[in-house]
């Protein structure tokens, strides 16, 4: 005769005993600054589009400041009453392209694939996310376009018998360069951040560099004198020259006075930036 089972209700389940807890062998902390910053450069360093935007800037400052040089050195000319340095401007300009668009793809290609979700899972801190970028892109940047451009003023003073510049225009020519640069490669980083299209805030940022200059050839009213003439000064491409001295008309910024302007436009954008990055979802 067999006993009849036992209902599930009066079942004994045998005592678990107390949860047993789990402490990682990793310490667990908050990410930091320093943290964001060793994510950003193992980024920048390990993408092919740093390589690629850097090594063309590179290319062309060497070659367009090696090229001007000898040609002038081929035609018999002389600048014997002017530094060589303003014969490396047209080289910078080109590279700046190279810049702005790096600056756009250090953030805009996270939004594109998507990288950017994981980025601010890593690091909610949407602040100190961007502030990690704009510190290795523009330390970057800093230092290839000063090498660069102090390499580029050596050899174009050896190709030429030209007057030796005072310290402070080398200065302004070598590392003011390389500060009013990465400035506008921050300025690109803001407008990426801003815009969240790679292709739509590099165009945005060739417009803010050729823009004013191609609206103020346009203008020949003459009381639209002082917007050309306003347009003409505060031009990217004016203001880089006048860290070489040698500006489009004899007016506007000169000397070490672009720098601030270009550092405070890159601030600006990059204040928008992250108001702007803290209001939405991602």
């Amino acid at each position: 005769m067999t006993t009849p089972a036992t209902p599930r209700a009066h079942q004994q389940v045998p005592d678990a005993g107390p949860p047993v807890s789990y402490e990682s062998p990793i310490p667990i902390r908050p990410a930091t600054l320093g943290d964001a910053v060793a994510s950003e450069w193992t980024k920048i360093r390990s993408v092919r589009a740093t390589l690629w935007t850097l090594g063309v800037m590179i290319v062309l400052m060497l070659t367009i400041g090696i090229v001007a040089a000898l040609l002038v050195a081929a035609e018999g000319g002389s600048i014997a009453d002017e530094p060589v340095l303003g014969l490396g401007f047209f080289g910078v300009l080109l590279g700046s392209i190279c810049v702005i668009t790096l600056g756009v793809l250090t953030i805009g290609s996270e939004y594109s694939t998507g990288m950017i979700r994981t980025t601010l899972t890593a690091c909610p801190g949407r602040g100190r996310v961007l502030m990690a970028k704009s510190i290795v892109f523009s330390s970057l940047v800093f230092v290839v376009t000063t090498v660069t451009a102090t390499v580029v003023a050596g050899l174009q003073s050896l190709i030429l018998d030209g007057a030796p510049a005072p310290a402070g225009d080398w200065l302004r020519g070598t590392v003011g360069v390389g500060l009013f640069i990465a400035a506008l490669g921050l300025l690109s980083l803001g407008i990426g951040a801003i815009v969240r299209h790679s292709a739509g805030a590099i165009t945005i940022m060739i417009g803010v560099v050729l823009l004013p200059l191609v609206l103020a050839l346009f203008m020949f009213a003459d009381n639209l004198l002082g917007l050309q003439r306003f347009l003409i000064d505060y031009s990217i491409p004016n203001q880089l020259g006048g860290l070489y001295g040698s500006t489009l008309i004899d007016s506007g910024p000169s000397g070490w006075e672009p720098l601030p302007l270009m550092l405070g436009l890159a601030a600006a954008a990059l204040g928008g930036a992250v108001a702007i990055l803290n209001r939405r979802d991602v």
